[in-house]
């Protein structure tokens, strides 16, 4: 849902440290710290945009269409090169898009019934394509580093509350390996996110209190973390580039960070059964938000509203704000 001042979605890039920003306006490109405008794609160029997704720190952006003044339809990923300033590639499909995410050898495109997977950039062919149960907000993650331990398509499995893992690495043209699913939750997936060498995945369900944390080569749990005994909706989980630490965000305006290496750092549950958080601090409420870990035990969490929040965590669980900014105010920077 677009904000007040016209951002639609915003989305970190694979290393976490660029985001793009998604309006009514165009799509505007911020590397996070230090907090620059990298780059600015008028309504013109765009027109409105529902996501983008950053190739890395390339000149690649992978767009769907949405908002209110579209220039595109929303069954079309559209590949934008910075470069030579103009759209480079266009995949339609017969329903709209959910999501897209780019690899540097693979484009996969997420419908809310099917999942798409291509090489890329060339040439462009459709590897195959498996069908999902009906997941509308388009959830779906795969290994952003090509020399990863595991090489992983994680989205929802065809039964409520389960995750699929697709291994990408022993995929040919036409044919996928045999699915492997993990029962996460009773109730259906809201959020997923893998790690940076593709060995965990996290997973949260609609319900939004616990977050499950998964070994993806012996579809073992490792960890179940507490958000909190009130429902929410979760807008985003991320690893830390070491998988160290987890965070996660939700509309009750609050960035839960929990330890995954040393979990005697989270505070533990009367029963046992569960870790809370081993830190958190306040953001706007009922204001959609993603979080992600910086360098040196800092956090950011960028918020529809257009601010910009920046953390530092210590090892006894206190955080203190480094850093704030109405990111929708900072300049375009030329030297990107």
């Amino acid at each position: 849902m677009a904000s007040g001042k016209g951002v639609i979605n915003l989305r970190f890039n694979q290393d976490q440290g660029c985001f793009s920003c998604c309006m009514e306006s165009g799509i505007r490109i911020y590397n996070v710290d230090p907090l620059v405008e990298k780059a600015h794609f008028d309504v013109e160029v765009t027109g409105s945009v529902a996501h983008c997704e950053m190739l890395h720190r390339t000149n690649l952006l992978a767009i769907i269409a949405g908002g209110s003044r579209p220039k595109f339809s929303d069954n079309t990923v559209l590949v934008y090169d910075d470069i030579s300033k103009k759209f480079v590639m266009e995949i339609s499909f017969a329903a709209p898009v959910r999501a897209v995410r780019l690899r540097r050898d693979k484009l996969v495109a997420v419908l809310s019934d099917q999942i798409h997977v291509f090489s890329f950039p060339s040439p462009c062919q459709r590897l195959f394509t498996v069908e999902t149960r009906s997941n509308v907000l388009g959830l779906c993650e795969v290994s952003p580093i090509l020399a990863a331990e595991r090489q992983l398509l994680v989205f929802p499995g065809h039964k409520q509350g389960s995750v699929q893992l697709v291994d990408l690495a022993s995929t040919e043209a036409g044919i996928s390996t045999a699915p492997v699913t993990i029962k996460a939750h009773e109730h259906e997936l809201a959020c997923l996110a893998l790690n940076q060498q593709g060995t965990m995945v996290a997973t949260a369900s609609r319900n939004g209190t616990l977050i499950r944390v998964w070994d993806t080569g012996r579809l073992a749990q490792l960890a179940v973390l507490r958000r909190g005994s009130d429902a929410a909706t979760l807008y985003c989980i991320n690893f830390s580039q070491d998988s160290e630490f987890l965070c996660c965000s939700s509309d009750k305006g609050t960035i839960h960070i929990f330890a995954l290496k040393n979990t005697s750092l989270n505070r533990k549950s009367a029963f046992g059964e569960w870790q809370r958080a081993h830190a958190n601090f306040p953001v706007p409420p009922e204001c959609a938000c993603i979080c992600a870990f910086g360098s040196k035990s800092t956090i950011i969490a960028v918020c529809l509203d257009g601010t910009f929040h920046k953390y530092v965590f210590s090892a006894d669980g206190n955080c203190n704000r480094q850093a704030f900014d109405v990111f929708l105010d900072v300049c375009d920077d030329e030297d990107f």
